[in-house]
């Protein structure tokens, strides 16, 4: 199992939900954390809480359909932590839950595509390349299992791209030490997931910390967080290299 002490982590909408715990996670491991969120108050609470573990951490702030604040809070990032090593692309929105599925405004598959798509790619351009240099590096893009729901399709359709964006990257990370992965949370009671879902955003752990921890030269694999629910850390690591 890969050891994260004293490396650098990037949360993506670390405020609150699933960002907040994989951040928590992380910390715990002892990796040192970014924490983005769109206002730096949000996540003042949350970095107190993770510099009492003994790591370091820095807060940046981004509004991410806006390409110009994605490029800022990279710069602080960077700035201030002097390299990202592991990378967790978790921010997203969902646009409204559209009854009419033959009439969904344009500017809802726009935003998707905006803050889902490009500025992950955006963030994940700018990052892996040092990491390549490096000889290091983990990137877990969060993805989603919605299916057959046309009503959302706005978002289930961005998330698709991500997962493409992933798979098509495999070749050019082989033999890198870089690897890569997609990861499901599965339906949380968060914001997006709304308060009808069965799982606690808690339950992201330890599975949500799998891809950062494995060290196989895997890319472009497929993680369900709630596959490795009610495990200990490294039971989950060890079902993951099983498979």
């Amino acid at each position: 199992m890969q050891s994260l002490q004293g490396k650098w982590s990037l949360v993506t909408g670390a405020s609150r939900g699933v960002g907040f715990h994989i951040s928590e996670g992380l910390a715990q491991l002892g990796s040192n954390v970014v924490l983005h969120s769109r206002e730096l108050s949000h996540t003042q609470t949350l970095a107190a809480k993770l510099e009492e573990l003994g790591v370091q951490v820095v807060s940046v702030s981004g509004e991410l359909s806006d390409q110009a604040q994605v490029d800022a809070m990279l710069d602080t990032a960077l700035r201030q932590a002097g390299q990202i090593d592991i990378l967790y692309n978790n921010a997203a929105i969902m646009t409204p839950y559209r009854e009419n599925v033959w009439n969904i405004p344009a500017d809802d598959f726009r935003m998707s595509f905006e803050v889902n798509v490009i500025s992950l790619a955006r963030i994940c351009h700018r990052l892996v390349q040092p990491m390549i240099a490096r000889k290091w590096g983990r990137v877990i893009n969060l993805t989603s299992g919605i299916k057959d729901q046309p009503e959302l399709s706005a978002y289930s359709i961005s998330k698709a791209a991500v997962d493409k964006l992933v798979r098509d990257f495999v070749p050019k990370l082989a033999g890198t030490g870089v690897q890569v992965n997609l990861l499901d949370p599965g339906w949380l009671r968060t914001d997006l997931g709304g308060p009808k879902a069965p799982n606690d955003p808690s339950s992201v752990l330890p599975g949500a910390l799998v891809p950062a921890l494995l060290d196989n030269g895997e890319s472009g694999r497929f993680f369900c967080a709630q596959d490795y629910a009610g495990l200990t850390l490294a039971q989950a690591v060890e079902k993951a290299l099983l498979k």
